[in-house]
């Protein structure tokens, strides 16, 4: 193709320092792939997982790596039997390929068109942009791991980030009741996505919080922040309750608990769903800062600082 795009980029892993703007060839499509034009990127807490390395044993790598999973952007170009969208169409995608090296980072990507879904019709690019990595989490976690129906219980940790606000949002779709644990000054944020009861994990014990509201304790518990904030909750876990994290492998949990980590994978009809609850207005994203491409070290520097209400967003 011999094209070129802007891109982040990292030839080592390491810090933010590690990451450099830079101009790179955009990859040759194959059989089956679409070349999409960047409109947005997502940058979730991964990104900087990925870089500092500490995924490099679970996840196969080549440098140099262009960072990000999440965007939103149009079809360009159609690869040889790439016949699902048209050149032209908007769509969005969580991007991550088995080996990672090309991101969202970037003005331009690859990707199998298995991997698209169209972008909902009546939000921005950062919104849609915003959605693929963390409504994906939500739903896996929520409904294929942890098989959560009407009428239950589930308690969320961490409720104000990217994952916790959409896994919110579905659970009451579903019809489910929602404790979101979260610092207080977030509780109004997490009562307008849907919350029934927040929980401030600084002023409170989690787990005896969690008793006062429901003696019987949770169906589910939903870990999007691990640690002490988890230890607290397992408590208010009901005997034949589940807990699905997106942290945790399991270490330190006892065997007895149904358990279920999550790292989530791509899923177009899912994508297709959450376009439809989208457009519906029963999923909203909460963008609370855009960064341009050349911003993407300090767009990294906010995510890993663990203290982003909703999304932040990277335009290309």
């Amino acid at each position: 193709m011999e094209k070129q795009m802007k891109a982040a980029t990292y030839e080592e892993f390491g810090g933010p320092d590690k990451v450099k703007i830079t101009t790179v060839e955009v990859p040759d499509l194959q059989e089956g792939e679409v070349l999409v034009r960047i409109r947005a990127a997502g940058v979730n807490p991964v990104d900087y997982a990925v870089r500092e390395g500490y995924l490099k044993d679970f996840l196969p790598y080549e440098f140099p790596v262009i960072p990000g999973w999440d965007m939103a952007g149009v079809v360009e170009k159609r690869g040889f039997s790439a016949r699902r969208f048209k050149v032209g169409d908007e769509v969005y995608a969580y991007a991550r390929r088995p080996l990672v090296k090309y991101g969202t980072f970037a003005e331009y990507i690859v990707l199998p068109e298995t991997y698209l879904a169209k972008k909902p019709k009546n939000i921005s690019w950062e919104e849609a942009a915003g959605i693929p990595l963390v409504g994906l989490t939500a739903y896996q976690s929520l409904f294929d791991a942890g098989q959560l129906e009407q009428g239950q219980t589930v308690l969320i940790l961490g409720a104000s980030g990217g994952v916790g606000s959409l896994g919110i949002q579905l659970a009451k779709v579903k019809g489910a009741k929602v404790i979101g644990v979260a610092s207080e000054k977030n509780h109004a944020f997490m009562k307008q996505l849907g919350a029934d009861h927040t929980i401030d994990y600084k002023d409170a014990n989690i787990g005896e919080a969690v008793k006062k509201i429901l003696p019987g304790g949770v169906d589910l518990i939903f870990d999007c922040a691990s640690g002490e904030t988890l230890e607290q909750s397992l408590p208010a876990l009901k005997p034949n309750g589940t807990l699905v994290s997106i942290l945790n492998h399991g270490e330190n949990i006892d065997p007895k608990i149904n358990f279920h980590y999550v790292f989530v994978e791509p899923n177009a009809s899912q994508l297709d769903y959450l376009r439809e609850l989208a457009e519906s207005g029963r999923l909203k994203v909460h963008v609370s800062k855009t960064y341009s491409l050349d911003e993407a070290v300090k767009a990294l520097n906010q995510i890993q600082s663990g203290h982003t209400t909703g999304k932040i967003v990277l335009v290309p």
